[in-house]
């Protein structure tokens, strides 16, 4: 089953295109990763998805479908509510722990303070936080380390129950035993939520991915099942990204 399609999308900035006719279907309830060099458009493409193309100065021509709705036709509160995003950089809110866990929610109009902390601790959980931070939920979120600001976002987004979880470069600037963390918890989370993570790292999308989309210059080269993509990719320059040979 599809939850996101996009048909003949178009993406710029300004008078210059950035992402060039794809079409694509996105499973729901799996881990679909978005690969390909430097500046081929993959940020771009999932900043789409939820609509904060428009909030970066962008604009977008054709359709993506949202369980069959047009995004476009829905309020942007709505879609950042049921497509969340964590970007690249940790960015907890300059609040308390517990703060950033009800911020969202409280949003949204739970006002219900045993509610609040249900959702909070519940959260905490998912992400592996809670052992880590029980006891301090009344410290800054800035006090926490990298690792623990990025699993705190991922737990934040999440607060609000989305459909679908956006992720830009999750674990880009964390060490291996935070990126192994995360990468756990993500696959924990496919079997309730539908995830679409950029990444440069194509081990990581060869270890938590359920389908792989490669990128060049704005297109969708290939688009397959992951261990489909890696171990025999139909299009010549999908084979030399895999291999190395550029990129």
């Amino acid at each position: 089953m599809n939850v996101l399609e996009l048909r003949s999308f178009y993406a710029y900035y300004g008078d210059k295109k950035i992402i060039n006719d794809i079409n694509m279907k996105i499973e729901k309830n799996k881990i679909t990763a978005i690969i390909g060099p430097s500046g081929c458009g993959k940020s771009t493409f999932l900043l789409s998805l939820n609509r904060m193309l428009e909030e970066s100065g962008g604009r977008a021509a054709g359709n993506i479908l949202f369980n069959g709705k047009d995004i476009y036709s829905m309020a942007k509160e709505e879609i950042r509510k049921r497509i969340g995003i964590v970007f690249q950089k940790p960015a907890p809110f300059p609040f308390s722990i517990y703060k950033n866990l009800t911020y969202a929610p409280i949003f949204y109009g739970i006002r219900d303070k045993s509610r609040l902390r249900e959702i909070a601790l519940d959260k905490l959980k998912i992400s592996g936080l809670y052992d880590e931070v029980k006891d301090e939920l009344g410290m800054s979120a800035l006090k926490l380390s990298g690792g623990q600001q990025q699993r705190l976002c991922i737990a934040r987004a999440l607060t609000v129950e989305p459909e679908v979880l956006l992720l830009d470069e999750p674990c880009s600037a964390l060490d291996v035993k935070n990126t192994a963390n995360i990468e756990k918890m993500l696959i924990n989370l496919a079997g309730d939520y539908t995830i679409v993570i950029v990444t440069h790292n194509l081990y990581q999308a060869k270890r938590i991915s359920d389908y792989t989309a490669f990128m060049l210059d704005g297109e969708l080269v290939e688009y397959d099942e992951t261990v489909r993509m890696f171990s025999s990719p139909q299009d010549r320059r999908t084979r030399e990204y895999i291999e190395g040979i550029y990129g």
